[in-house]
């Protein structure tokens, strides 16, 4: 728990160091640069609360009054995180800071700004998400009667009653109907309504586990799973919970299931495959998992899914025939173990924007209706937020809006936003002096490190791996998204100030927003290649790591043409292309830009070394190879990385991409 002390020690470094010279910089008196994403104005006084300790109701509350106060004026900054993250960038706004103890009394201190409170229906989840929507037109609070109740707030609408909560995609089209054409157009947001956190106490079995790296589906079989042991556990009466979940949680092959069947004393309960309807009612919380081409769900990583079973009383024995594998952990609980509420993130900035709050699934008659959304805006207003459903919604979600020429912003955990966004920085536009390297015969490799596109990556995760002390004794690119000079300066500032000379920031997928090029219509590429040249001429950058659509066949990608890299060497100062490909096979020279496709080994240290060695044991001597190793942002540190380039000794030389891209677009030329 963040305590005042710590906020007025923030407070008071601020002004000790002059907001860590960021307060003034010469560049806040220069004409401002034209901007894609709003900004609400330099934040001078914030009054700081710590809401980690906050439900879900509570701080949706007070996101929404942050967005309506910080649209006049950014003054209120919010410590979500029960870690400092939102501190450590705190202090670099250069504000006078007030800490409070209580977050809900600045309720009172700022009722006055509001109109009062646009009530959400608690038995329509949706409801969370047209309150949003509502609030920022109406200037007023998304809350629960309750708490307009406890905080003497009127009612602006009262949206209890008014939706059906199993006809999702009619709440969303009576929205669009109603209130899209009084919003701003400057962007959409796709933000889920609720999220699923932890309860408290709750004590998992180990029911089964995948000791060995298994990614290749080699252990599948189905397998008899014993949940005798819960029938006498207690819990919360006569329901199980069985959990599916990653047994490493470091490379990205977790547990898959085919089907499950569930037994009560040799009789047939359930049944039923993922994906499918007979799923849905024992689904309890699959918002971390995804279904694949093979009818399965798989959770990767850190991702997981758990099953709901309602167990017959008296019930001896209990058994589930589970068609699983890879590197599964199965694990099980008589107590509930997540419970429901409202998800609060970003929504400051959504109110504040007056933009329209959606989440469709981009699939079936939700997709149509997202279809409709973007078909009403502009080429290139970006969509913010995110997509439901996993890595299956993110390809579905950003190709529909490639295709109406819409850029996706991935914001959806991004904190603070108005207060950010106003921040004045030194965001230089300086490209990176590039070291001497020459040409020899040696398999010359780079290290990117992905999810920069991700502003809230950029915001939490990429500040703690960039602390790591082992960073800048490995040349390594980072991703990071150039909308930042937009969205969060004084973040990309701070990225660009304390780089090494190994660090290199490099953009993230694949410009200006994470887009498919090749589904852009002919008519609107140039825009979003220029857009993209103007924000990498702004930042500094000149190398992109770039995704394109999935192949038909759903294994692959499609990789850029001519028409593609031509439109990026034409409105862009791109001296090369990382695209997604994980295979590493891919090398061209579209449009007069080199394009290599990523090499994505799986494992860490001595396994991925491994992985290298393979890939090159065919390689000629005679000649240079080239590898873009892709490193996974959420499970690697710059020690990890490391560990690797220690173990790689000849043929192998690391090097920053700017030095990979000009031996290779030597190698090419001469080649």
């Amino acid at each position: 728990m963040v305590t005042r002390r710590d906020l007025l020690r923030t407070g008071s470094a601020v002004l000790a160091a002059g907001g860590l010279g960021l307060a003034r910089p010469p560049e806040a008196d220069a004409a401002p640069a034209p901007r894609l994403l709003p900004s609400f104005g330099r934040p001078t006084r914030l009054d700081v609360a710590d809401v980690s300790g906050l439900d879900g109701y509570d701080q949706l509350l007070l996101t929404t009054l942050q967005g309506v106060v910080n649209r006049r004026t950014p003054r209120l900054y919010f410590s979500y995180a029960t870690g400092d993250t939102d501190l450590r960038w705190l202090a670099g706004t250069g504000a006078r800071v007030t800490a409070h103890d209580h977050a809900l009394d600045l309720v009172a201190r700022y009722r006055r700004e509001v109109r009062g409170a646009v009530l959400i229906d608690p038995d329509v989840p949706d409801s969370v998400n047209v309150a949003t929507t509502l609030a920022g037109l109406s200037d007023a609070v998304a809350a629960t009667a309750e708490q307009a109740d406890r905080h003497g707030l009127g009612t602006v609408t009262d949206l209890r009653g008014r939706f059906d909560p199993d006809d999702v995609p009619a709440t969303y089209r009576w929205q669009l109907r109603h209130l899209f054409p009084r919003c701003a157009h400057t962007l959409v947001a796709g933000l889920p309504p609720t999220r699923t956190v932890p309860a408290p106490g709750v004590r998992w079995r180990e029911v089964a586990r995948e000791t060995e790296r298994v990614r290749d589906s080699s252990n599948r079989r189905t397998r008899t799973l014993d949940l005798s042991p819960e029938l006498s556990a207690g819990g919360d009466g006569d329901a199980v919970y069985l959990r599916f979940q990653d047994s490493f949680g470091d490379d990205g092959w977790g547990a898959s299931v085919g089907s499950l069947a569930l037994h009560a004393d040799g009789a047939e309960i359930a049944r039923f495959t993922p994906g499918t309807e007979a799923e849905r009612p024992y689904l309890f919380d699959g918002l971390d998992s995804s279904v694949g081409g093979d009818a399965n769900r798989f959770g990767d990583g850190s991702g997981y899914f758990v099953y709901r079973f309602t167990v017959p009383g008296g019930t001896q024995r209990l058994t589930a025939e589970v068609d699983l594998w890879n590197q599964f952990l199965v694990t099980a609980t008589t107590t509930a173990p997540t419970r429901v509420e409202p998800f609060p993130n970003f929504r400051d900035y959504t109110v504040a924007s007056r933009a329209v709050v959606l989440w469709l699934p981009p699939a079936g008659e939700t997709g149509d209706l997202l279809d409709e959304a973007l078909s009403r805006l502009a080429p290139t207003t970006p969509y913010t937020g995110w997509f439901p459903n996993d890595v299956a919604g993110e390809w579905g979600g950003v190709d529909r809006a490639s295709r109406h020429g819409v850029e996706v912003v991935a914001t959806d955990f991004y904190m603070n936003a108005t207060v950010h966004a106003g921040v004045p920085a030194r965001v230089s536009g300086r490209v990176r002096t590039r070291p001497r390297a020459r040409l020899r015969n040696r398999v010359h490799v780079t290290f990117t490190i992905g999810e920069g596109d991700n502003v809230q990556y950029c915001q939490r995760r990429m500040r703690d791996i960039w602390d790591d002390p082992a960073r800048g004794t490995v040349p390594v690119n980072w991703t990071v998204s150039p909308l930042l000079a937009d969205l969060g300066p004084a973040l990309l500032a701070h990225y660009q100030r304390t780089a090494t000379a190994n660090d290199l920031l490099v953009c993230g997928p694949s410009g200006a927003g994470y887009t498919y090029p090749a589904s852009w219509p002919e008519e609107h590429l140039a825009a979003y290649t220029e857009l993209t040249g103007r924000y990498l001429r702004r930042t500094g950058m000149d190398l992109v790591y770039a995704y394109n659509p999935r192949n038909a066949a759903g294994d692959g990608w499609i990789p850029f043409d001519e028409r593609v890299v031509a439109s990026y060497a034409r409105h862009t100062p791109l001296r090369g292309i990382i695209q997604s490909w994980e295979t590493g096979d891919l090398q061209t020279r579209a449009g007069g830009i080199p394009v290599i496709g990523n090499f994505y080994p799986q494992g860490k240290g001595a396994d991925f070394r491994d992985a290298l060695l393979k890939h090159v044991e065919d390689r000629d001597p005679s000649r240079p190879l080239f590898i873009a190793a892709a490193i996974n942002a959420w499970t690697w540190t710059p020690s990890d990385i490391a560990t690797v380039a220690a173990l790689l000794d000849d043929p192998f030389e690391v090097v920053r991409g700017d030095v990979f891209f000009e031996l290779l677009d030597e190698s090419q030329r001469h080649g």
